[in-house]
């Protein structure tokens, strides 16, 4: 799977929120100063092309729907990270996280529980 510029996942993240969009909902939750409505319309037909999303036509105008799940490019996000920065390791990354990101003892503790929940 492709990985997403930054505003391209700002956009997916929209229309992940929003379910099914027109350029103008897609904006509206764009972070300020909002982009032109011709680069989002480019942008979403870029990502469309991609085939990470699809749209419906009313008219003359488009509504656009994810073509993929937040979930599937999460992972595949997430995959991509694990191998680029900690070779591939999940324990080398918890560690990372346990050291650097200083969790506190009940999110380690919230970890070990799930750890422990999917070994059932």
């Amino acid at each position: 799977m492709l990985k997403l510029a930054k505003r391209e996942e700002q956009i997916m993240q929209a229309c992940w929120h929003l379910g099914k969009a027109f350029i103008k909902e897609i904006i509206a939750e764009l972070p300020d100063p909002k982009p032109h409505y011709n680069s989002v319309a480019t942008m979403v037909r870029i990502l469309e092309e991609k085939g990470f999303l699809g749209h419906e036509t009313f008219g003359n105008t488009f509504q656009y729907y994810p073509a993929v799940s937040k979930e599937d490019y999460q992972k595949h996000a997430f995959e991509d990270i694990v191998k680029a920065y900690f070779n591939n390791s999940y324990p080398s990354m918890l560690a990372y996280f346990a050291r650097e990101q200083r969790l506190t003892q009940e999110e380690l503790n919230e970890i070990l529980e799930i750890i422990k929940s999917r070994k059932k």
